[in-house]
């Protein structure tokens, strides 16, 4: 007799093991992310950093006509930038290294309008070095945006130019280190000094730059940047500079579609497309003060610690990455305000959506993959971007539910979507038991890499997430309450 039962145990067992074995990952939901893409997206925040001589001309769009003599800061403390940023929690800054003005801030073999003519340091300065030095000390990626535009070349417009504009590109990715990301946007052609002649010029942005040639050029020099403009390829603009992201926001969208002047532009790029052949998430960039570059009246203008939230909620929190400007000013140092404000914002995320209260809570999926324990609704609370919980193929829609040990305060609810095999969730409902029954306190489209949800506070031990709309099978890797 205790043979056969312990037959029966094995034999269950080794059936179970079969099982396992046979129930197979989710077939990907393309497009999905390329590796880069995917360690990007993880980066969530980062720093943007405008300075130049509009820092010191008290304007945001310079001419070109600047006297070089006129950037001259008392200091340009890199270390400061990269301390503060490391400590309030950002992963990475992009350096503008010449804005459209065309001064450089390395030393150009290529052009006279650059920091190696000015008085700082005695014209052996280079805040590109200083910069890349710096976060790479302290830990943080570095990226640079290069202009276009440049309102101080007299070949701008020509086909000279763009030779230029590689070389400097040659300069930056040789001589820099690693850089994880190119920036570079849509402002091209307008007035200008252009070496003398103020005059207005115009190019064709579509086809001036050659953009196939001169990125396939950077990407020899290193194959891991990426690249961010108003369509891509790598990452997009949002379509605004508010610090938005759609509440629906897809991380797919059809390069096709970019063009300048086709109506609705800025919309579709703030929501992405469902249909969307090419994995090109949103980047959100905003400033932490009205301008992007310094100006001694802005001080009082600052955006607070609350609103650096908020914007967070609206940007990390509907799945894009946040570039947040903070403009060194003319002692060449984060000024003191934004230095609060930011420490500020680094307090709240601390105190707001650092206590998951969902952590190893129990879990209840109405399907589980194959019943197998790899997709089981275990995953969506191990702490493991790696794991997710999945169902059966042709399902869904589908429940999961958190139970927590007691009833416990939510006022934000996480989700994140496992999408290295696809964005897919259209459309979700998030439910709390009260007095027994569910309750609705939120709903949503997308999610994709991250949502978080700001809910009225409810007490509860349970809350309930309804998959009510995916393109596939609904991967969720992680469900956090706080």
């Amino acid at each position: 007799m205790k043979k056969i039962v312990l037959c029966s145990f094995l034999c269950i067992g080794f059936a179970a093991g079969i099982m396992a074995q046979q129930t197979k990952p989710p077939a990907p939901v393309y497009p999905i992310p390329s590796a880069r893409q995917l360690a990007w997206h993880q980066l969530e925040t980062y720093a943007f950093i405008h300075f130049t001589t509009n820092t010191f001309t008290d304007k945001e769009w310079g001419f070109g006509d600047e006297d070089p003599k006129i950037f001259n800061p008392s200091k340009v403390d890199a270390g400061q930038w990269a301390a503060v940023l490391k400590e309030t929690g950002f992963k990475a800054m992009i350096l503008t290294t010449k804005h459209h003005d065309g001064f450089t801030l390395w030393p150009s073999k290529y052009t006279e309008h650059s920091v190696k003519n000015s008085p700082w340091k005695n014209g052996k300065g280079d805040v590109v070095k200083e910069a890349s030095d710096a976060a790479r000390k302290a830990g943080l990626k570095f990226g640079v945006y290069l202009s276009p535009w440049d309102r101080n070349r007299a070949d701008y417009g020509s086909p000279s130019y763009i030779m230029y504009y590689r070389n400097q590109l040659k300069e930056l990715f040789t001589n820099y280190g690693p850089i994880f990301e190119m920036w570079f946007d849509g402002a091209n052609g307008g007035d200008g000094y252009y070496g003398g002649k103020k005059e207005k010029r115009k190019i064709n942005g579509a086809t001036y730059y050659d953009w196939p040639a001169t990125l396939k050029l950077v990407r020899s020099m290193q194959p891991d940047v990426l690249f961010f403009s108003d369509a891509g390829p790598d990452i997009r603009w949002v379509g605004n500079e508010r610090g938005m992201a759609g509440e629906t926001n897809w991380n797919s969208i059809n390069p096709d579609t970019l063009y300048a002047g086709k109506a609705g532009i800025t919309a579709l790029l703030n929501t992405g497309s469902e249909d969307g052949t090419k994995w090109i998430p949103a980047e959100v960039d905003v400033s932490i003060r009205p301008g992007w570059f310094y100006h001694a009246s802005e001080d009082g203008k600052v955006k607070t610690p609350e609103q650096l939230f908020d914007i967070y909620l609206t940007s990390v929190g509907r799945g894009s990455n946040l570039l947040l400007n903070i403009p060194p000013d003319r002692n060449g140092v984060f000024h003191p305000t934004d230095v609060a404000s930011l420490k500020g914002f680094k307090k709240l995320l601390d105190e707001r959506l650092s206590h998951n209260l969902a952590k190893h809570a129990k879990v209840v999926a109405s399907n589980t993959r194959g019943n197998a324990a790899a997709f089981s609704g275990a995953k969506i609370t191990d702490g493991n971007r790696d794991t997710y919980w999945a169902t059966d193929d042709g399902i869904t829609t589908a429940d999961i539910e958190v139970w927590l040990p007691a009833a416990k305060k939510i006022s934000y609810v996480l989700l994140q979507e496992y999408i290295a095999l696809g964005q897919r969730v259209r459309s979700f409902v998030v439910e709390a038991q009260e007095g027994g029954n569910w309750k609705e306190i939120a709903t949503g489209t997308t999610i994709g890499y991250k949502r978080i949800l700001k809910i009225d506070p409810v007490v509860t031990s349970a809350i309930r997430v309804r998959i009510t709309g995916a393109k596939g099978t609904p991967l969720i890797s992680n469900l956090a309450l706080y």
